[in-house]
């Protein structure tokens, strides 16, 4: 076995179903789903116990790790070559694995896999926001069928603005649990990741060639709920200090300009200050300001 499917979970019982559902339906049969329970819904071990797959491990934190721990567990339960850590209401088309599995035999040793993607709402139904539609036409390289990127080439467009969509990424097995995510960050965790990979020499392949995977995007989530109090950004600038200078250390000096000015998390600033405002955040909105409007001062 050659592929694990790592599901941390954590809130709508009903959509996590339907991830479960979306994974067992794979065309390509070989794999592993974990799925790591850090909610209490009573219905919910009971619901994997009927299942009757023995492909299927779920368990149960004793206490709530939160999101970054139980992320860092999902890692450290992964045994397989190749690994995805998907959201728990993210759907998989069912060709999803055998066209990953088809992008790896074409590049082997590859370190992550950026498949087709499309995002749907709260109801399943596809929608492009604003978020979404900037990624798309002003951050996203422009791909047509695939196209392998590394080095400070993908360290500079990420840093510019994460266009990727996290929980589609196929990461090899290898390389996510010598990293794993970093203990400091509780949002902008996957970007560390990704950054942290390419620094030690990982490239990815991005496949825009067919759509596999739905990324749930929901009108209220986790990190938009810390970006209307600021809490997101105060740890965006944290992290951008620090990964600038880490790559002006390696020589990599167009991602380091590219972390100092942040300017997609700059831009997500600017679009956030209307509802703190409405409200009534008024330290969320003193940071959401602060970020839009002078961050990128010590760019050169």
């Amino acid at each position: 076995m050659t592929f694990d499917f790592m599901l941390p979970y954590y809130g709508d019982v009903r959509l996590m179903q339907d991830a479960v559902r979306s994974v067992l339906a794979q065309t390509d049969p070989d794999f592993r789903l974990v799925v790591v329970d850090d909610g209490k819904e009573p219905e919910v071990p009971g619901w994997f116990e009927a299942l009757g797959d023995e492909r299927v491990h779920y368990t149960r934190n004793e206490q709530n790790l939160g999101i970054t721990k139980n992320f860092q567990k999902c890692v450290r339960l992964s045994e397989a070559d190749h690994v995805v850590i998907m959201g728990c209401d993210d759907l998989l088309h069912p060709h999803y694995l055998e066209t990953v599995r088809a992008l790896i035999a074409d590049h082997p040793g590859i370190g992550m896999v950026q498949p087709g993607v499309e995002v749907i709402d709260g109801s399943g139904q596809v929608a492009y926001g604003l978020a979404d539609q900037t990624k798309r036409r002003l951050y996203a390289p422009q791909v047509k069928g695939r196209r392998l990127m590394g080095g400070e080439e993908l360290a500079t467009s990420v840093l510019r603005g994460n266009w990727l969509y996290f929980p589609s990424i196929a990461w090899r097995g290898e390389a996510l649990r010598g990293v794993n995510f970093r203990d400091e960050y509780s949002v902008i965790q996957d970007l560390a990741l990704v950054v942290d990979l390419l620094e030690l020499g990982e490239q990815m392949v991005i496949d825009e060639s067919t759509t596999v995977f739905q990324y749930r995007r929901h009108a209220v989530s986790e990190s938009s709920v810390q970006a209307f109090s600021g809490t997101r950004f105060t740890e965006a600038e944290r992290y951008f200090s620090a990964v600038a200078d880490r790559m002006d250390a390696r020589g990599w000096p167009k991602a380091a300009r590219a972390a100092r000015f942040h300017s997609a998390s700059r831009l997500h600033a600017v679009t956030m200050l209307p509802g703190a405002l409405r409200r009534g955040h008024r330290e969320g909105v003193r940071t959401l300001a602060k970020h839009a409007f002078t961050g990128g001062r010590r760019a050169h």
